[in-house]
Parts: C-alpha cells; structure tokens; sequence
C-alpha cells in the first residue's frame, strides 16, 4: 500500500435514496482526536483527524438523498473548513460526551427538518463512497430506527429513524448490541465496507487505504511522502 492508493471505479449501484436525509457527524477537537494513530501521524495527528473529516463529509454531501449535513464541533478550525465545503457547522456542543454531541445536533438537525429522516455517522470515514452511503440509508425502513455495524461487528457506523422516532443513540464500546437491544433494525449488506470503516488504529487506517482513501487524506500522506 502506498499513498498513491486511490478510491477503487468499480460499480456499486444504489438502492433508490430516499430523499430529503440530514446527516449529523461528531468532530472532536483536533487536538483531542484519533490519538491512537500518534504513531503513523506524529504532530501531524490532528492534520490526518480533519483530512478524515473533510473527506468524510464531502462524500456524505455528494450522496444522493442526502439534503443537509451538520457537523457537531468546538474546533474552530474544523469548523471553517467543514462550512467551506458545505456543512452547517453545529459549534454549541453541550458537552457530556458523543452521545450527548449526537441527540444535540440531531434536535438541530429535527428544527431544521421536521419531516426528513435523520442519521448519525462517524467522521472517520476517509474511504467513504456516495454510492454506498446511498444504499445503507435507502434499506433503512420507512417507520422505525437502524443501524449498520461498523467492520469488527462491535460497534455501529450510522444509526438511522425517520420523521417522528427518537435517535437514542448510545454509540461507544458495544453499541451494537445496545442499539439491536434498543429496538432498532440491524442492517445486514454487502459492498457497504467503506461505510463500516472508520479508523482509530493503523490497522484500520490500512483497510481504509485498500478500499481507496479520498482526496483529503490522499494528499495529505502525499504531502508527508507516507506510505
């Protein structure tokens, strides 16, 4: 794997979005974030945080259904360059954890869009594809909560409820059990890996680079001569 690893142009047709999604993604503060990659990244970990961000975003903007993207922060940073590329930047996070900076930007994310579905995701997700993202949020049922298991198969990737049922999100160590227990429909599909793929370890990070890392992350490793 090198840093000239690029998005794979293999056809992933997705399911027919449902229209109108906001999409609500938490952003630690750089300088908080991903310290297990300080490894790989060095002083360069909160650059390789934002590059994950910035790609993730731009894939979710360039998703079909998907009319609205909030990005739940305090970086100010992040902040300027996530608006930049389209975002509607969430920066009064409650505090109290991820969970808590979720049900906030999804009560935002609700005033905004009484009657549009709603789902939370990670902003780790640098090999995400539109047409993937597309097809996880077109099998979430029309009435009721969903989930997608992130790729070890513990936690959740996105966790999806339409116009009316409460997120309840209870992300964290196990969460996929909690959300399966909580009610909400697991989905089970195949060729969605770069939705289930967020990266905290190297490991991961080495996955994220076989399904195709996006233009943010790519240039950055191209920057710092990475492989």
């Amino acid at each position: 794997m090198t840093q000239d690893t690029v998005r794979p142009s293999g056809p992933v047709a997705p399911a027919a979005p449902t229209a109108d999604w906001s999409l609500v993604l938490p952003l630690k503060p750089l300088a908080l974030a991903k310290s297990r990659l300080a490894p790989y990244a060095g002083p360069h970990r909160p650059d390789l945080a934002l590059s994950f961000a910035l790609d993730t975003v731009s894939a979710a903007l360039a998703t079909p259904g998907v009319s609205r993207v909030l990005v739940v922060t305090r970086d100010a940073t992040a902040g300027v360059r996530l608006a930049a590329l389209g975002a509607l930047v969430v920066s009064d996070e409650p505090g109290g954890g991820l969970n808590e900076a979720l049900a906030h930007g999804a009560s935002v994310a609700r005033a905004l869009a009484p009657l549009a579905p709603l789902a939370v995701l990670s902003a780790d997700l640098p090999a995400l594809r539109p047409a993937e993202l597309a097809r996880v949020l077109a099998a979430v049922p029309p009435d009721g909560r969903a989930f997608l298991p992130d790729s070890p198969g513990v936690g959740t990737a996105l966790l999806a409820s339409t116009p009316g049922r409460p997120l309840s999100p209870s992300f964290g160590d196990g969460s996929r059990a909690r959300h399966a227990a909580g009610g909400a429909l697991e989905l089970r599909l195949a060729g969605v890996e770069s939705v289930r793929r967020d990266v905290d370890t190297g490991t991961d990070l080495g996955e994220a680079m076989e399904l195709g890392l996006g233009p943010h992350t790519s240039a950055l490793f191209a920057r710092l001569g990475r492989s």
